[in-house]
């Protein structure tokens, strides 16, 4: 498909089938959200592939979301709790490295980016993380419309029971959302074969 036709192919699938998403197209989807924009190219997030079934079913089990059981594969999205000197480092060793110059040459950077981070609090840090993962979210949503594979992101579930199964808080990390993935089940799903709805370009779009 091409990129609009995948656009309108996709939607917020509410039934999964029990059919697995092959392990090339889950990896080409975990690359694109690796390539995803990032402002500073700090990547403040981290993504958790969740196979353990035990604890989809504990997660799902206070949740509305029955998508969290149901879909071949369940993606966690979780931001850094905070932003510290170590973070900010690490990201200049990393680029040093695979742009072939001395960390000193980074200087510069460096400095700018702690400027602007280090002084705001955690809580402000962390906000900023969070809307950093959506972008990397939303990346993911249109990779897999490109490979046919259908995805239902949500926030309707318990994050602390969430942060607690992954031990999160020791990674320095809180969960921010999840990504079902999978492939729409048209008998059960009541979305799935309804037009998709979206306001006109002209309502959505002002030229100036």
């Amino acid at each position: 498909m091409d990129l609009i036709t995948a656009l309108n192919w996709r939607y917020a699938v509410k039934k999964y089938k029990d059919e697995k998403v092959t392990d090339q197209k889950i990896q080409k989807i975990l690359e694109a959200i690796r390539l995803s924009a990032s402002s500073i190219g700090l990547q403040p997030y981290r993504v958790f592939v969740i196979k353990n079934e035990e604890i989809r079913k504990n997660l799902g089990s206070d949740s509305f979301n029955s998508q969290i059981v149901d879909a071949s594969h369940l993606i966690a999205f979780a931001a850094f709790d905070s932003i510290t000197k170590e973070r900010t480092s690490s990201l200049i060793a990393l680029m040093a490295k695979e742009r072939g110059v001395p960390v000193s040459d980074l200087a510069d950077y460096q400095q700018a980016m702690e400027g602007y981070l280090l002084p705001r609090s955690d809580e402000e840090n962390f906000v900023w993380a969070s809307k950093q993962a959506y972008i990397a979210l939303g990346t993911a949503l249109i990779a897999a419309a490109e490979l046919e594979v259908d995805s239902t992101p949500m926030e309707g579930f318990n994050t602390e029971k969430l942060d607690q199964l992954l031990n999160l808080k020791d990674k320095g990390l809180k969960s921010v959302f999840l990504l079902g993935l999978g492939y729409r089940d048209p008998g059960s799903d009541i979305l799935a074969k309804q037009k998709k709805v979206r306001i006109p370009i002209h309502e959505l779009v002002t030229e100036i």
